[in-house]
């Protein structure tokens, strides 16, 4: 990897919600670093606090305590009309529900983003998109008109429209059949490795996430390995050599 400029680094971030029975701690003393053009997959199971961990990284969730740096913006106490700015500009986000606009086309719906960012050709640039991941000829069809694999390709082509430095999924192809989500996952790695994006997929699936350059494993709200901390591997020179070389 060319570039080793670190895009998201967490400092011993923590977040307790509270609940009808006291506090809960979700996540406890997390640290890493991860460098731009990386690609993460986060896994662990149902409560581990692995898309707690995506929502902190995105500022949708505010850590309780700890130090939040997503491509140079501290988070921490950030307010949330300069994280929502943030957002729009460096991070795309892309869900297990597709959460399209159903009362517009593909292109509305794509060129959204950069609209709300004052982009003049917003609309010339939303068919580009649209056009990169195969659907030049659904750009004038509304949400229930498309498959779910099409509607999730019309959410990912609005999640990179504007040239996302940061591109997040959360089961991205939970939704989908295994032959749709597989293909979506293909294009969501040739687009994020085309722009050089750095790729945070939180996933159930260790085969998605061995894809990967780095797999982080979360339990109980802790990091219980993480395959590009080279700390963590003893007597094993070669298993640091392959971590790095990604």
């Amino acid at each position: 990897m060319a570039n080793h400029t670190n895009v998201i680094e967490l400092r011993d971030v923590s977040l307790t919600l509270e609940s009808g029975a006291g506090p809960v701690n979700i996540l406890k003393e997390i640290n890493f670093t991860i460098q731009q053009g990386q690609s993460v997959g986060i896994v662990g199971p149902s409560g581990s606090g692995k898309s707690s961990l995506m929502s902190v990284m995105t500022g949708l969730e505010q850590a309780t305590t700890g130090d939040v740096i997503i491509d140079g913006l501290s988070y921490t106490g950030a307010d949330e009309d300069t994280l929502a700015r943030h957002r729009l500009k460096n991070v795309g986000i892309v869900m297990q529900a597709f959460h399209l606009i159903p009362t517009m086309t593909a292109l509305e719906n794509v060129a959204v983003p950069l609209e709300l960012a004052g982009v003049n050709d917003a609309f010339d640039l939303a068919a580009k998109e649209l056009e990169l991941v195969g659907l030049a000829h659904r750009m004038e069809h509304y949400p229930t008109q498309l498959s779910g694999g099409e509607q999730q390709r019309v959410a990912l082509a609005r999640a990179l429209v504007p040239q996302p430095a940061l591109l997040y999924g959360d089961e991205p192809t939970g939704n989908l059949d295994g032959q749709t989500g597989r293909a979506v996952i293909d294009l969501i790695f040739e687009l994020a490795r085309e722009r050089s994006s750095t790729l945070i997929l939180v996933t159930h699936d260790p085969a998605l996430a061995d894809r990967c350059d780095r797999v982080i494993s979360m339990g109980d709200g802790h990091i219980i390995d993480d395959t590009g901390d080279t700390s963590s591997v003893t007597g094993d020179t070669d298993a640091v050599s392959q971590v790095t070389s990604k």
